[in-house]
């Protein structure tokens, strides 16, 4: 069994709305049936037991070894601890040959429980041993190192359930949520809000106590020093037990607490002064550790934390009883579980110290022993919820500590005996406050119950009914793609709204381009959608997108597909039949939103069935409103748009807007089929994006379709009193659309230039030249710059073949070089003639033919 070509679907795709890695696998012919293969069931169970039913119960088939290669790249991520329920083998034309699919969550741990999942497979087949354990110790330890930690993970799952869309923007926890100009972003738990002086702020535990103090928060008493002996001078001055940390420190690193001897000072500032070269002495206030969390304006948790500890039982030792402490499957060794391990190190050697005890010491039974001085989780301490048992007074000193700080998210450390009376009835304080809290004891306290922080947080950042998304469509189909994203985007600016759009010509921010070549997949979009300066988004949604790595979005508001033909790179990517190309271009329309709408041509049957696969409403376009299943559309209520005569009709029940086609400079007052079918595909857009009528008037009107605002889009030039048309049609469904525009305009005599791409089959190359060779009299043919896997000279044997029978052409010319191929088709042109330039190289050639616009006007 060999594993080839694997591709990362990272958004929704052809199989699912799940991300999902697909593996093409190629099984040798004992492979396609595992039934053949002497107990390699009984064999991959043995290694596996764990492994889910290689088919439902009651079938009967025949199973390859691809399948079951599927089925323990799933139950080794399930098994694992990952939440993956989706994957699926199908065979592709090819015999011995099939696509696995497998959804992950996250992307390394997919890639690796399918090497796994291949050598398990392997290890049956040839009966040697697999180490199942450490395959899955493996996936946990990496899950744990790549996945989103509890704190991140917890506002993006309340994100997530509101619908808010998320990208997560590095490996660690800096994650977006929205879209553009809606887009919040955060870092653990610090928003986009949270200001960089009020972090540095939090940093300075002196500087935060001096501002704690000035707004009447109560805080310990202390002074900052620079050397042991002064740290003693200062404990003294206190004349009491003291605490001491680093100026700058966080997460309890060096801090020590309840000291008062000469050594005991010594030994902690030298801790802490590997971490700080300032150091903070300041009085202990004897109590409990409450950490509370204020979000905006509002205490939203509290939690009493407790530092580790173990519980002498009369017969193990102190390192032994940390041992067993640390078996519990919550305890892990970073901020991914709930608990962390306790540690054993120097610090808790010397806290032991202080109660008589060593590491081997053994506890009395019932014996509490401490470990640490100080009670963050991120040292092992434990969390108890005492949310409901803050007195107000107490609280509002909290929020009154983060607010002074200027903190929008803020842990406020505080030392009191209890939560149930303000801090000065009790001589309590503040001792930190604290930026990019943890909220883990919040979310999975040691006991009580979990409180919604992430929820609190994501409240901050969204008001309620907002989601963070803006406008989105995604424009897929054979031809047409580019000038309906180009005219819907135009017609959005009249809204005033900042548009970024992708197609095959570039990535633009209005008017500006920001990324040239073929930008119509889902990285350009993922780009856009992350750019603060687009108030809606507009994508060509091209098929090898979709295949490569699926949708750059989650769904869309409004998914145009303007047509199904063939030539659209049949025969790639299993991709054999146009029934096979409508499942790829149906991906949007399967992600169209609840509340969005799909936007079908209702003449093309392939487009027509999508109907039935959108969750939103449907929008029909057709030229001949008349069809039955326009009319019926119609009847029921729903929204056609329709040709009547020299008027655009776009109709729902009895009410009717009409836009006239000598308004609509694109259409070339209304000579123009495609284009007609274009500006109804756009402005169904507009309508179910809720633009008004009048902005869909102005935006028609004036979209210039030149070779500035839609590059190799039907493009009309003069040059010395002939018509030169510039178009990128490269599949015999444009060359048809192109032909019928051609013979609508009058000409003397007609002539087109030609290539063809090198990655379109045989019979849809020939194709286009047959159809050429009935409508123009002369042909200039010419081998492009890329042939895209072809020997040269074998594309232009193909285009000559379909001339062969030719019924109106008269004079064939082969060029070497498409501008060389432009400059002879012009050299014949005389006043009243017609040219048809199919470019390749859409910009260059452009602007050769200017150059040769120019020169001519100059002659």
């Amino acid at each position: 069994m060999d594993v080839s070509r694997i591709r990362v679907l990272r958004g929704p795709n052809l199989w699912s709305k799940h991300t999902a890695i697909e593996a093409i696998v190629s099984c040798s012919e004992i492979e396609c049936s595992i039934s053949d293969m002497p107990a390699f069931e009984a064999k991959l169970r043995a290694r596996f037991p764990q492994i889910g039913y290689l088919q439902p119960a009651g079938q009967d088939g025949r199973i390859s070894m691809a399948h079951a290669l599927e089925i323990a790249a799933l139950s080794l991520q399930a098994e694992a601890g990952c939440p993956v329920t989706f994957s699926r083998t199908v065979p592709t034309t090819e015999a011995g040959t099939y696509q696995v699919i497998v959804a992950y969550t996250e992307e390394a741990v997919g890639r690796l429980a399918l090497d796994y999942a291949r050598q398990l497979c392997a290890a049956a087949a040839g009966d040697q041993s697999f180490d199942l354990a450490a395959a899955l110790l493996a996936l946990r330890d990496l899950d744990e190192d790549v996945r989103l930690g509890p704190s991140t993970g917890a506002i993006v799952d309340a994100a997530v359930l509101r619908g808010i869309p998320y990208r997560r923007l590095t490996e660690g926890s800096m994650v977006q949520f929205g879209w553009g100009s809606r887009q919040q972003r955060i870092q653990a738990a610090e928003t986009s809000h949270t200001s960089a002086i009020s972090e540095q702020i939090a940093q300075d535990k002196e500087l935060t106590k001096m501002l704690l103090h000035a707004a009447g928060v109560p805080v310990p008493n202390g002074s900052v020093v620079s050397s042991a002996e002064d740290a003693w001078e200062a404990a003294q001055e206190i004349a009491s037990p003291v605490v001491i940390k680093p100026r700058d420190g966080n997460q309890g690193k060096g801090v020590a607490v309840n000291i008062s001897t000469r050594e005991q000072i010594f030994e902690a500032y030298e801790v802490a002064s590997q971490i700080s070269s300032e150091i903070i002495v300041e009085r202990y206030l004897p109590g409990h550790d409450f950490r509370l969390l204020v979000v905006g304006n509002n205490l939203v948790a509290a939690a009493r934390r407790d530092p580790p500890q173990v519980i002498g039982d009369g017969v193990h030792n102190i390192k032994a009883l940390i041992d067993e402490v640390n078996t519990d499957p919550l305890r892990g060794d970073g901020h991914a579980t709930s608990l962390t391990k306790i540690r054993l190190d120097p610090i808790a050697l010397a806290v032991l110290a202080t109660q008589n005890y060593t590491a081997e010491s053994i506890p009395a039974h019932g014996a509490r022993v401490i470990l640490r001085n100080n009670a963050n989780l991120s040292t092992g301490g434990t969390a108890t919820d005492v949310t409901d048992d803050v007195h107000p007074e107490l609280a509002a000193s909290a929020v009154s500590a983060a607010q002074m700080v200027g903190l929008d998210i803020c842990g406020v450390d505080l030392v009191c005996n209890s939560v149930h009376e303000p801090l000065e009835a009790q001589e309590g304080g503040v001792v930190e406050v604290n930026a990019a809290p943890g909220l883990r004891m919040h979310i999975s306290p040691s006991y009580g119950k979990g409180r919604p922080v992430g929820e609190a947080i994501v409240s901050t950042m969204f008001a309620d009914g907002e989601d963070g998304r803006i406008p989105v469509v995604a424009v897929a189909g054979t031809n047409g793609k580019t000038t309906t994203v180009r005219l819907i985007a135009h017609m959005l600016s009249k809204k005033n709204l900042r548009v970024g759009m992708t197609n095959s010509d570039g990535v633009y921010i209005g008017e500006k381009r920001i990324d040239t070549g073929d930008c119509s997949g889902p990285r350009s979009a993922r780009n856009v959608l992350m750019h603060p300066d687009v108030d809606a988004a507009v994508f060509e949604t091209a098929r090898g997108g979709v295949l490569r790595e699926g949708l750059g979005f989650d769904r869309c508001n409004v998914a145009v597909v303007t047509n199904i033909g063939m030539g659209d790179h049949l025969g790639l990517s299993y991709i054999s039949t146009v029934e096979d190309l409508a499942v790829v271009k149906r991906v949007v329309v399967e992600n169209v939103a609840p509340n969005g709408v799909a936007v079908l041509n209702a003449a093309d049957p392939m487009v027509l069935k999508m109907a039935s696969s959108c969750p939103g409403s449907v929008t029909f376009f057709a030229l001949d409103g008349s069809i039955s299943v326009m009319a019926t559309h119609r009847a029921q209520g729903h929204r056609v748009v329709y040709l009547d005569g020299k008027t655009i009709v776009a109709a729902q029940g009895n009410a009717e807007y009409r836009l006239a086609l000598a308004n609509i400079p694109l259409t070339r007052n209304g000579t123009i089929s495609f284009q007609i079918e274009n500006v109804m595909a756009a402005v169904a857009s507009a309508w179910g994006l809720g633009l008004d009528w009048t902005l869909i008037s102005a935006g028609l009107s004036s979209f210039v379709n030149d070779a500035a605002t839609a590059p190799g889009r039907f493009n009309v030039f003069d040059y010395n009193g002939a018509t030169l048309i510039a178009d990128y049609g490269h599949n015999p469904d444009a060359i048809k659309a192109l032909v019928a525009a051609v013979e609508t305009m009058p000409a003397r005599r007609r002539s087109v230039v030609i290539s063809g791409a090198g990655d379109r089959r045989d019979i849809d190359i020939r194709h286009q030249t047959e159809l050429l060779g009935d409508a123009f009299d002369d042909v200039v043919l010419y081998e492009d710059q890329c042939q895209r896997g072809r020997v040269d000279g074998e594309v232009l044997a193909l285009l000559r073949e379909g001339l062969q029978n030719a019924r109106r052409t008269s004079n064939t010319k082969e060029i070497r070089g498409e501008f060389l191929a432009i400059d002879t088709a012009l050299q014949e042109l005389q006043s009243g003639d017609l040219c048809l330039i199919l470019v390749d190289q859409v910009e260059p050639a452009l602007a050769h033919i200017a150059q040769r616009i120019a020169e001519q006007k100059a002659a």
